[in-house]
Order: structure tokens, then sequence, then C-alpha cells
């Protein structure tokens, strides 16, 4: 058919070439003039017999027999009613006085639907953690209705990606795409089972390239398209018009209803690539590490840290015994460039550090007190940590009127540090109070968030903050490093 459309395109531009030749002589001849130009637009004329495209049936038929239907269950245990509540008359009474039977702890077995995608003819197939996850029997489905029992070879559970293995080989698998050069407006289809149905094909375009921030994962970059996703696509594929595969469907953003709402995400085919070689060839999906905390740079904190455009990421924490404290990086410098490639974002550099493998160098440029440094950090791995959770302590109304508009503080003490789950030895001021018309109270600032530094500069007690807050008040705003919920964060608050 290509070939056919290609001869019927040539065919009609020597048409026209020689339409306009002639046409041209005759103007000629008319004229007397033998020097009357003659202009042929051959790309026009080349591509005057393309229709709209009608069908995507010979992709969809090609690419049918790699999206498979998977079904996992697992064994959950029960939780026994708590012998508090058995004891309390209050629950007693819903019983007569006659309490049932304390049983053991009983055990259910739960089902779960998705999809899958076929990557290698010798039965490798990639999905969803989510959809395989803690899973003790998986089992794969084709669109011919053949079933086949499926090995869990690897996931990652930080990008939601899952490698499976059944016994078969000479299977229809889909070549991957690469992603990096798709674009926003491009068609796609996605192929996957919704709600149980079986094979459903629908169609969109991308609406956007890396997406992120959304707390779907730990690290996102995802696809986003209005082509109709909903429960059950978990894993299945993303297609181009080629049949290629360009993402992973992962997740949708939806109403009340749970349904679609042409807001979708997939895992671009490079990045499931990239963790499914990982897993095949390590048994696990390794990342690099630094041990920081980085903040995204807004023009505002660009203009307070001294940084004359605000690309770039602000250190808000450095982890103790990390790579990048070994390193010599400190709280307040602004990484600007990884290997001389410029950080445009938090996102960004998170997904270009957890790409590198663990041992590999990196040169960082890190802007610190007005000076442009190269600073070299060999990586660590990256492994799960526990996050605090930073609750509040009861300080309401406590504290005094400080320096800085609307803010009331109170020196740290071991108590409330014991309540915020702080390290000893943590030093700062602790806001006890905010005013809701204040400056501080628009720029983010709450009860009980810690603040460690005034424009760089450390403060232990509430004479030091006053003192720091008082020496930056011709500046246009005042920088607050601020300790919130186990973590660190720059603030912002203009001083007019």
């Amino acid at each position: 058919m290509k070939h056919m459309k290609g001869h019927i395109r040539k065919s009609t531009a020597v048409l026209s070439v020689v339409i306009a030749m002639l046409v041209g002589a005759l103007i000629v001849s008319v004229t007397g003039s033998h020097h009357v130009p003659v202009f042929v637009d051959t790309a026009h004329a080349a591509s005057s017999d393309q229709g709209p495209l009608t069908s995507f049936a010979p992709v969809v038929k090609r690419s049918m027999p790699a999206v498979v239907n998977i079904s996992s269950s697992k064994v959950v245990r029960q939780q026994q009613m708590p012998r508090g509540m058995m004891d309390d008359p209050f629950f007693r009474q819903f019983f007569g006085g006659r309490m049932p039977q304390q049983q053991q702890p009983r055990s259910q077995r739960e089902t779960s639907l998705g999809s899958g995608v076929v990557v290698s003819a010798d039965g490798y197939i990639l999905t969803n953690n989510h959809v395989v996850e803690g899973a003790t029997d998986v089992k794969v489905a084709f669109f011919d209705k053949h079933e086949y029992p499926a090995k869990i070879v690897g996931s990652d559970k930080f990008a939601d990606i899952a490698v499976l293995k059944i016994d078969k080989s000479g299977l229809t698998a889909l070549p991957f795409a690469d992603s990096g050069h798709a674009q926003v407006g491009d068609v796609v289809l996605a192929i996957g089972n919704p709600f149980g149905l079986g094979q459903t094909v629908t169609m969109g375009i991308i609406s956007a390239m890396g997406r992120a921030g959304l707390g779907i994962e730990r690290f996102e970059d995802f696809i986003q398209t209005d082509a109709p996703i909903n429960r059950g696509n978990s894993g299945g594929a993303l297609i181009d018009t080629k049949g290629e595969l360009v993402g992973i469907n992962t997740a949708i953003l939806s109403g009340e209803t749970g349904g679609n709402e042409g807001i979708g995400f997939a895992i671009p085919a490079n990045l499931a690539h990239s963790l499914m070689d990982q897993i095949l060839k390590k048994g696990k999906v390794s990342r690099g590490f630094m041990g920081i905390l980085p903040q995204e740079l807004t023009p505002d904190m660009a203009k307070a840290f001294g940084i004359p455009n605000a690309k770039g990421v602000a250190i808000a924490h450095v982890e103790n015994e990390s790579p990048a404290l070994r390193a010599g990086i400190k709280v307040g410098d602004v990484i600007t460039a990884i290997n001389s490639n410029p950080v445009d974002d938090v996102n960004a550099f998170r997904l270009q550090i957890a790409g590198f493998e663990p041992g590999t160098t990196v040169h960082l440029k890190v802007a610190r007190g007005g000076q442009n440094l190269d600073v070299p950090v060999k990586l660590g791995e990256f492994k799960e940590t526990a996050d605090a959770t930073g609750e509040r302590p009861d300080i309401q109304g406590k504290g005094e009127k400080g320096a800085l508009g609307g803010v009331s503080v109170e020196a740290l003490n071991a108590n409330i540090r014991e309540q915020l789950q702080l390290p000893e030895g943590t030093a700062g001021v602790i806001i006890t109070d905010v005013d809701e018309d204040s400056a501080a109270s628009a720029a983010g600032l709450h009860t009980g968030d810690v603040i460690a530094q005034v424009n760089h500069r450390d403060v232990k007690t509430v004479a030091e903050f006053n003192a720091a807050v008082k020496a930056g008040a011709s500046r246009e705003s005042t920088l607050l490093l601020i300790k919130r919920g186990g973590g660190n964060l720059f603030v912002v608050v203009p001083n007019k």
C-alpha cells in the first residue's frame, strides 16, 4: 500500500509538471514573450492526493495480540476483633450481653485485574507493579482466549513497573518506540482491559510530556493523554500510529465516578525499557543517591539567593553521612547544572540523579555566595527511608512577637524537639502564631514551623532571630530556612 501510494504521488507530480509546462508554452505563444517564468509547486502536487486517515484497523490488528489481560490474587488476613472492644460495655449492648466467640484471624483471597504488554517473543511481559504487587498467583490471558500462568521476574514500586515471564515462545511482541521523540499532539491508541470487559482500543493524542508532582509514584515522568483510560487499563499499551509502544498506561485523573475524565498518564517507553533491562540483568532497579532535599527555585528565591535567573534547585537539607555531605554540598547552595546539563526543576533533577548508576561521579555546578563552583559528587545508592510525621506541638498562643511582621516565635527546647521528631542538637525558633493577614501567612508560614536560618544566618534564640531579621530589613524580602514535617524548605517573605 505504501509503495502504491508513493507511485501515485510521483505520477501526479509528473503530470502536474507536464500540465504546467504546456500552460506555460501556451502563455508564451499568446504573449509572444520568451521570458515568462513558470513555477511548479511540486511539494503541493506530490501531496495533493492525500486524504484523511479513516481507520487504524491495520495497526490495531497487528498490536492486539501483544496486549494481554492480567489477573492476580493474593491471600490477606482479616484482623480479629480487638480484645478491648469486646470488653467495652458500650459495644456489648449491641449483642445483648452475649459477646461473639473470639475467632482466629481469617484468610481471604483478593483478586485484581489489569493489562500487560508482550515485549519479547519468548514471553517477557511489562505491566504495572500495582497490578501484581504481593500476588501469589498471576495469570495472563491473550486475545485468542489462551491463558498461561506467569512468574513475577521483578518489579520497581517507585516507578510502578513489573516484569512477568510466561513459558511460551513465538509470541507477537510490541516494538519499543523512542518516547524521547514523542510530541504533544501526536495521535496515540490505548489498548487494555477496562473493567474486565476484554480487549478495548481507544484513541486520543499526547496532551503533555514530562508530567510530575502528581503524587502517584516516587519518580514521575509521565506522558499525559486524552485517550480514554479506565480501571483495568493499568499496565496496558499506549502505542503510536506505527504500532510501536510509546508508554505503559498507569493512572487516570478521575472525578467522583472514578471513570475517565480525559486525563490519563503513561510511563514513557524509554523509562520502562531501561527499568526492565535493570531488572533482567540485576534482579532489581538501582538508582543514584545524593542525600539532599532539593527545592524549586522561584523568581523570588532567585533574587534572595542572588541568582541571575530562576534556573536550578536550592538545597534545603543535606543528610548526615551522605555523598553530598562528603562532597562539601551545603544548605543554601543552588545547583544549576549536572555534568554541564542545565537543571530546570526539582523533578528533572531527581530523575537525572536517579538515572545514574550508584558509584558514578557527577560534576555539579553550584552557586554559593556569589561564586560558581564545580563540585564532584560520587553517588550512593537510593534506598527507601521512612519519613518523620512531624506532628505540630501544642504551642498556640505561646511565644512573643518577633521582628518579622505577624509572626510570634519561641526558642526551640528539648520537649518541642521530641514532639517534632527532630534530631538532638537541632536549633532554631518555633513559630507559635502567624497573623492571617500578614505577608508571612501569604508566603506560607504556619504555626509549628521551625526557623533555622534567616538570610543564610543560623538562629538559635529569639534574640538572634530578631537581630537577623532587622539586619536584612533593607532587602526586598527575608529568606527563611524552615523545618516542617521532617523536611526543610526555604520560604521568601516580602519586607514591603
